[in-house]
């Protein structure tokens, strides 16, 4: 087990978050959304949000199992400079919003095909359409001031600013950010919200005007979602089911 902790530290570490987390690197990847060795989800194992789970520096989503997860302190201003040290891009980002973020409890972070097309426009903005956009209606933070790669402190500082209380941040010219209360509800997130830039994507391919909800409609379509929740953790159980062994 990979950790960065001070050993006075009282760890709340469980094995089922582990293993949640271990899950969605795989189906995501399975999913065509991994990139490489980059990318960074995320999950805090203390009420205050600075100790973290984080997945290794470099290595592939679809090797990743519970163990291989680091543990990491926001606080620790040394994490860098150890050996196991965690990707700076992913410190910068994940360390900077569960520190300033403790209600944050799991960030899902990829550069998806269709979100991150969607991220790519000059006007990124999630218009309400049909159900799966609706269903991110005052719920969508952007913040467009791409800089390149986010490896310095004030990028993650502008980007804790631009989340704000919103539970999607997307990224300009970058990706999108999930944030969640438990692993599968920030992967459902993902997963409606890359179907939802789909959606997009494709109807403005058309050139043809959209057809926009009305400001009513759409936040009672993205209320009645909240009945469905529990949609979340079944769907997650079954892409777990898929999952090769390792």
């Amino acid at each position: 087990m990979n950790t960065h902790v001070s050993p006075d530290q009282t760890l709340v570490d469980p094995v089922a978050l582990r293993q949640d987390l271990a899950d969605a690197f795989r189906i995501c990847h399975q999913l065509g959304w991994s990139e490489s060795v980059g990318n960074h989800f995320s999950a805090a194992v203390s009420d205050d949000g600075a100790r973290f789970l984080l997945n290794p520096r470099w290595q592939h989503f679809a090797t990743i199992r519970p163990e291989d997860l680091l543990l990491l302190d926001s606080n620790d201003e040394t994490v860098l400079d150890g050996p196991n040290a965690p990707d700076a891009s992913a410190w910068c980002v994940h360390g900077t919003l569960h520190r300033r973020k403790p209600e944050a409890k799991v960030l899902l972070h990829c550069h998806s095909p269709y979100a991150t097309a969607l991220a790519c426009l000059k006007d990124p903005t999630v218009v309400p359409i049909d159900n799966n956009t609706a269903r991110f209606y005052g719920r969508t933070a952007y913040d467009l001031d791409f800089g390149g790669i986010a490896d310095a402190e004030e990028e993650g500082e502008r980007l804790a600013e631009s989340l704000g209380d919103k539970s999607v941040l997307v990224m300009g010219n970058h990706g999108v950010t999930i944030v969640g209360d438990s692993v599968a509800d920030a992967f459902e997130d993902l997963y409606f919200f890359e179907k939802a830039a789909q959606t997009l994507i494709l109807a403005r391919s058309t050139g043809q005007p959209l057809a926009v909800l009305s400001d009513a409609v759409a936040q009672n379509t993205a209320d009645g979602w909240i009945a469905y929740r529990g949609m979340a953790q079944r769907h997650f159980e079954y892409l777990r089911s898929q999952l090769p062994r390792l």
